[in-house]
């Protein structure tokens, strides 16, 4: 079954690749997740917006958050076009999409992956 918030197959291959240090990497992206959403609450132009919408999206995407990504990508890019309510409901969104996959990236740092 194909999750849409996040990319298991991107989770295998970080597992894979990182071996000892994947624990650690889940770790760093929560709390850099944590720190960007923040960012994103208390940015006040669309600049400062798109700016930490375009960091947000690239981790999102590098630790397989789908979703996450795609919606920082839609902040991003649209940041200038929106009204303050659509940029107030895509941060919301943002906030929303986080909390749905942030168990699953929880989850993985507490796994036992070893055989």
């Amino acid at each position: 079954m194909t999750d849409p918030h996040v990319d298991r197959d991107v989770l295998d291959t970080l597992r894979e690749v990182m071996e000892d240090g994947y624990p650690e990497l889940l770790e760093t992206f929560l709390a850099d997740s944590e720190s960007r959403l923040h960012e994103l609450q208390d940015s006040t132009s669309a600049k400062a917006l798109s700016d930490a919408a375009h960091s947000f999206k690239g981790s999102a995407s590098n630790m397989g958050a789908i979703r996450l990504a795609a919606l920082c990508q839609d902040l991003e890019s649209h940041a200038n076009e929106k009204s303050p309510q659509a940029l107030a409901q895509l941060v919301a969104d943002i906030h929303s999409e986080f909390a749905d996959v942030r168990p699953v990236y929880e989850n993985e740092r507490h796994h036992d992956h070893t055989l």
